[in-house]
């Protein structure tokens, strides 16, 4: 890590440092150097990225210069810029996140969108919903934020992802009406008999072998337990259309997040399970598979 920004103080304007550290980042094969440095930099100033266009001239103070430097450190070595910051955007709405969870992506609006198609707009309806493997909470928040009504279930495999998602459903209101539990997929609900009408899931699914050809911001810092889909990636996948019809209602739906090119297999896994009526593949905004839809009899 070089020691620049270095020098007079005053002359590290906001202008200034967001250049020097883009040119930087660029040296360092980072992927997206502008918004990286833009976003670490508002997050040292307490600003949001927007502002620091009519804060050019700026200067930043020694506190300022010392941090920022930390996180250009941080950054350098691949570490997310979600995990420096401590917080990820996702569906227009800021979650907090650890090294404990799966950052949210854009991915993942996608079964998200799906979902609410399915959830009735209505203050009326009281919809159940089950997340199997929450982590940051982020689907559960964004649904139950979406539709006031709907009560939410939402387990994982440890209490450190459920400490961080309470926080989110803290912060965004929607508490009272998210329930955790701590559990492997659906074991979490052995003393629990409640069927549910919609069940969402965004499991691992990618194969054991392609783990390795991940870019190093993931592969390293991101949790593999959250990854790892096992040898064919339908680890998880098989043990949650095998069991996830037991705490279906009758005509209820099954939301899971898959991989580009397992629609087909997923779809064998369902004509294995009686329970199961149809499977509908949805496509993300980059016109490839991301979603299955599982409709129980």
């Amino acid at each position: 890590m070089p020691t620049e920004p270095r020098g007079d103080e005053a002359a590290w304007t906001v202008l200034k440092t967001v250049q020097w550290t883009v040119a930087y980042f660029k040296r360092q094969g980072l992927e997206s150097p502008r918004v990286d440095a833009e976003t670490l930099l508002a997050h040292t100033l307490g600003c949001q990225r927007i502002d620091l266009y009519l804060r050019h001239d700026q200067p930043l103070n020694s506190d300022e210069l010392r941090d920022f430097k930390q996180s250009i450190k941080r950054r350098s070595q691949h570490e997310p810029v979600a995990f420096i910051t401590g917080e990820k955007e996702f569906w227009s709405l800021r979650f907090q996140v650890t090294p404990d969870v799966l950052i949210p992506r854009p991915d993942t609006e996608c079964l998200v969108e799906h979902a609410l198609r399915h959830l009735p707009d209505a203050d009326t309806v009281a919809n159940t919903l089950l997340e199997l493997g929450t982590g940051s909470g982020a689907i559960s928040v964004v649904l139950a934020h979406e539709r006031p009504r709907l009560r939410c279930l939402a387990t994982d495999r440890s209490w450190l992802p459920v400490q961080t998602a309470r926080n989110n459903a803290r912060h965004h209101r929607v508490e009272d009406r998210l329930t955790f539990m701590v559990g492997h997929w659906l074991e979490a609900l052995t003393a629990d008999r409640h069927l549910f009408d919609i069940i969402v899931t965004n499991p691992p699914y990618i194969r054991t072998g392609d783990l390795e050809r991940l870019p190093t911001d993931i592969y390293q810092f991101e949790p593999i337990v959250a990854l790892d889909g096992g040898q064919d990636g339908l680890g998880a996948i098989r043990q949650i259309v095998s069991q996830a019809h037991r705490r279906l209602k009758a005509g209820g739906v099954l939301f899971i997040e898959i991989a580009h090119d397992q629609c087909s297999a997923v779809a064998d896994l369902v004509r294995q399970v009686d329970a199961y009526d149809h499977i509908v593949c949805h496509k993300d905004l980059g016109g490839h598979d991301r979603v299955v839809q599982i409709h129980k009899r």
